[in-house]
């Protein structure tokens, strides 16, 4: 099957897009976040330790979360600093470190999930169902061509590792 002569101005465009709405959608989050002392590297770490399925060591941390290392580290140093997380030695492994959110974090996850909650309603309020469900399935028919990649299979299962956990 040919692409219409066009396609490739919406090729083009995609990347463009996908990266333009990202940024937007975090810093809305950031933004709506921001009175609350958590910036966009605190309230995703959070957020991902709190849908993860299993404990996650910094290392894969970094990876759900987007973050280089050095700002992990920083990051986890404040969080832990302020009693929202812990990190535990891996039994078997003594330099590498899980994180756990503590009961202390509980309720800044609560504003977490309700400012993230308040974007989506707003930004799928004239999105349909159908619609969006078009669209994820465009994404895993683009997300299964990176498997060819090395790791992206795994940075894709670590992207939604614990959906739905809380």
């Amino acid at each position: 099957m040919t692409n219409p002569p066009d396609s490739n101005a919406s090729r083009e465009q995609f990347g463009i897009w996908l990266g333009m709405l990202a940024r937007q959608w975090r810093a809305e989050v950031d933004r709506r976040l921001s009175p609350f002392i958590l910036t966009e590297a605190r309230w995703i770490i959070l957020f991902r330790l709190s849908t993860a399925d299993h404990d996650l060591t910094q290392k894969e941390l970094a990876r759900v979360a987007g973050v280089q290392g050095p700002t992990l580290v920083r990051t986890l140093d404040w969080l832990e600093e302020k009693g929202l997380i812990e990190r535990r030695e891996v039994p078997d492994d003594r330099r590498a470190k899980t994180v756990h959110l503590t009961a202390k974090a509980e309720p800044a996850l609560r504003q977490i999930q309700a400012v993230i909650q308040g974007v989506r309603a707003q930004i799928f309020s004239d999105v349909s169902d159908e619609e969006l469900e078009q669209c994820l399935a465009v994404f895993k028919k683009i997300g299964r061509q990176f498997d060819a990649f090395a790791g992206s299979a795994q940075d894709r299962d670590m992207i939604m590792v614990g959906r739905g956990k809380k």
